[in-house]
């Protein structure tokens, strides 16, 4: 690759930002808080909306892959809905669950339409982001100290859904943190970890996959604002670092469970405070 004028968009950039994307997207900590560092120390240029797109997009495509079997379930048990047009006990675990997801995804996407810009405008800064990202690890912290076992596979009720779904809206806020929120509530409504984890990770496919349509037409406007290269690179690496963060936290988290994340949350806010009040002091 070519070398990168100073001030620049270029690979060091796209690799570090793919990578935090990738490993924090589903991660209980913040993807928001983590790719504001970087800029703040570093001195960073915006990467653009479109290497936006391509890195949600790379994250899109692992969460996809790795539940490939419950997408596949829902596609033929919908099939056969479909097919018999509702006559006959076709009703199953996979629609069940199909159903749940669907009412759960409906409060970010409502709030997202109403509120997007506002957000954009208004509530995208390190102090709020240091301050959700502080407070939300706190909750974290406390649903899982009092987080009870149960089973893996475990759905969970129309309510409980709408409930966790509500939540999501949350992370419209940066530093709230997607993962983090429909966790913690999943967690204090009563499911076990790993039945949390699972569902966050069901309903990360929605919300990626609406952020990305919302966001496609303003990149596609924006043109060839960074270099294609440097678009399917950061793809790839967010695609495959998602991946892999996804396989290893659901086995992370049936061992030592979520403490280690809000602990860790917390030191982060701490520290973004720092970072926030002592730029303010310099």
């Amino acid at each position: 690759m070519e070398a990168t004028p100073s001030g620049a968009f270029g690979p060091l950039q796209a690799i570090a930002l793919a990578l935090i994307q990738g490993v924090t997207e589903f991660l209980p900590v913040s993807s928001s808080a983590h790719l504001i560092l970087p800029a703040a120390l570093l001195g960073w240029p915006d990467q653009g909306l479109t290497f936006d797109v391509a890195v949600h997009g790379g994250t899109l495509l692992a969460v996809v892959v790795h539940l490939r079997r419950e997408l596949g379930g829902f596609a033929a048990s919908g099939w056969v809905l479909l097919r018999v047009g509702g006559r006959g006990r076709v009703w199953d675990d996979n629609l069940a669950l199909l159903l749940r997801l669907g009412i759960a995804s409906l409060p970010i996407a409502a709030a997202g339409w109403l509120f997007a810009d506002a957000i954009e405008t208004y509530v995208r800064t390190a102090t709020v982001i240091a301050t959700t990202t502080l407070a939300f690890g706190i909750v974290l912290w406390w649903a899982d100290h009092r987080a009870k076992p149960g089973p893996a596979n475990a759905m969970p009720t129309i309510g409980v859904a709408l409930a966790i779904g509500v939540a999501q809206a949350l992370a419209l806020a940066p530093g709230t943190s997607r993962a983090g929120i429909t966790v913690t509530a999943a967690l204090l409504l009563g499911l076990g970890r790993t039945a949390a984890v699972r569902f966050s990770f069901l309903l990360a496919i929605p919300a990626i996959a609406g952020a990305v349509a919302l966001q496609l037409p303003a990149a596609i406007a924006e043109g060839h604002a960074t270099p294609s290269p440097l678009l399917a690179l950061g793809f790839a690496i967010a695609a495959a670092s998602a991946f892999a963060t996804i396989t290893a936290l659901l086995a992370f988290v049936e061992r030592i469970g979520l403490a280690p994340f809000a602990i860790y949350r917390i030191g982060l806010g701490v520290g973004l405070f720092a970072l926030v009040f002592g730029g303010m002091a310099a």
